[in-house]
C-alpha cells in the first residue's frame, strides 16, 4: 500500500469516540434517505480499523435490491460522508454496507487478485488490476499480502489502480 493510500500526515486519526459520533450522524443521514425511499432497513454500526462502518440491512433482501448495487453503495457513501463531515467538520472514512454488497465486492476482488495471480503464474512479470477506490485498493492490496505476492498502486484519482507482483 502507497503512502496516498493512507491517512494524510495532516489528518489526525478519530478517536473511537469520534468515530462512533460519526456511524450516529451517518445512520441519522441514511435513515431519513431510506424513509423518504420508503424502504424498511435495520441500521447497525460498528468501529473497527480506524473507520465507521455502517449496515443497512432487512429481512427481506428483495428490498434493499436497488440500493445494494456497487455504483449505488458508492455514491450512498460518498454522500453519507458529506453529511457526516458538515456535521463534524471533518473528513470521514465512513464505510456503508447495503445487503451484504461489502462482503460480495471482497468475493469480487478476491476473484480479481486470484485470475491477476494466474496471469503472473503464466509468466508475466506483473498484472494490473482496474482502477477503483482507496477502500477497495486497500482490501486488494490484504487480499495480496495474504496470497504472497506484492502490490502497488499507480496513477491518480479515478485511474488509480493496483498491480500486483511476486513477492
Amino acid at each position: 500500500m502507497t503512502t496516498s493510500d493512507q491517512i494524510a500526515p495532516d489528518q489526525t486519526a478519530a478517536t473511537e469516540e469520534q468515530l462512533e459520533q460519526e456511524g450516529d450522524i451517518a445512520a441519522d443521514y441514511l435513515e431519513g434517505l431510506l424513509d423518504i425511499a420508503d424502504i424498511d432497513g435495520d441500521l447497525a454500526m460498528d468501529v473497527r480499523g480506524g473507520r465507521a462502518y455502517v449496515s443497512v440491512e432487512a429481512e427481506d433482501a428483495a428490498a434493499l435490491g436497488s440500493l445494494s448495487h456497487p455504483d449505488t453503495v458508492q455514491a450512498l457513501q460518498e454522500l453519507t460522508r458529506l453529511a457526516v463531515q458538515n456535521s463534524t467538520g471533518r473528513f470521514s472514512r465512513l464505510i456503508l454496507d447495503i445487503g451484504g454488497s461489502r462482503d460480495a465486492r471482497q468475493r469480487q476482488l478476491e476473484t480479481l487478485v486470484d485470475r491477476a495471480i494466474a496471469r503472473l503464474d503464466e509468466g508475466a512479470s506483473q498484472a494490473s488490476l482496474p482502477a477503483m477506490s482507496s477502500y477497495e485498493r486497500k482490501l486488494v492490496h490484504d487480499i495480496a499480502a495474504d496470497r504472497g505476492y506484492v502490490s502497488e498502486s499507480f496513477g491518480e484519482g479515478a485511474d488509480r489502480h493496483t498491480v500486483l507482483r511476486r513477492g
